[in-house]
């Protein structure tokens, strides 16, 4: 097992930020390209303020792990229980689930898997509450810094501490469209919408080394923060869930040991409608 927590400059991190989310969320998707680098450079001002006051933390581990039906077995006693794909992508294809891209448990050959977290400094996404228009750039920007986090930490991961891709060598462009090998599924994402996750992520990185805290359901706080799984099988790729039926709802809450009922709220915007 190897278990890093780390911290990065704003400066080191920004180059990761993928621009095209940032101008979705001021809703400038198809706006004049002279709007939208005017705002960019508001946002690129704002970041070197930053990088004199803050930090973004990377928490991740990459643990030994096989897959036993639905489930993942970590370090061969913690069980994470997944969900199964509803619907194939293509017809002919299979129904994946996440796990299919872990060698199974009755191979007797032990495989890897990749946890991690990252967030930033709380307090960035609270510069100046009394203006509307940059307390929202300091939120986006600190969204954005958090997935940028991610990015980056999860190169490192390739190329250094898992080490499986070392020889990458990819433009920015190219890792925004996800040109590497294997996948970086997030929490509360189509293939793993289930936020109380979070718990079980918590309990083997602990999260609060980076100061992350979960509500109730599994949110985490700060709000900018991203949390999720390392697959580095060749061909793992993204796939979405689709609604889930009551059936695999019960086997779902039965494998967590969670009761139905709670796992149904949930799992409520992700359930077929009864």
């Amino acid at each position: 097992m190897i278990k890093k927590r780390l911290s990065y400059s704003i400066k080191s991190v920004s180059p990761y930020i993928n621009w095209a989310y940032f101008y979705h969320a001021w809703s400038m998707t198809g706006k004049p390209n002279e709007e939208k680098q005017k705002l960019r450079d508001d946002a690129e001002e704002r970041l070197e303020n930053f990088d004199r006051k803050y930090h973004t933390f990377a928490l991740f581990g990459i643990f030994e792990a096989n897959s036993d039906g639905d489930d993942l077995v970590i370090e061969q006693n913690v069980r994470i229980p997944l969900l199964r794909q509803q619907k194939p992508t293509k017809q002919g294809e299979p129904n994946l689930c996440l796990s299919d891209f872990v060698r199974p448990l009755s191979s007797g050959i032990p495989d890897k898997v990749g946890m991690f977290a990252t967030t930033v400094e709380s307090l960035l996404a609270t510069e100046n509450q009394g203006d509307a228009y940059e307390q929202m750039m300091a939120q986006v920007l600190a969204d954005r810094l958090a997935e940028a986090t991610a990015e980056k930490m999860h190169q490192e991961v390739r190329m250094d501490y898992w080490g499986y891709a070392p020889d990458e060598n990819l433009t920015m462009e190219e890792l925004h469209q996800e040109h590497y090998q294997g996948i970086r599924p997030a929490i509360g994402y189509p293939s793993l919408p289930d936020t109380s996750v979070n718990f079980i992520l918590s309990e083997l990185l602990g999260m609060k080394e980076i100061g992350i805290r979960l509500t109730e359901s599994g949110m985490m706080v700060p709000h900018a923060s991203v949390s999720g799984f390392m697959f580095a099988h060749p061909k793992a790729h993204y796939f979405d869930l689709g609604k889930i039926g009551e059936d695999q709802l019960r086997d779902y809450a039965k494998r967590r040991g969670i009761p139905l009922e709670l796992m149904r709220k949930f799992l409520v915007s992700s359930l077929l409608k009864r």
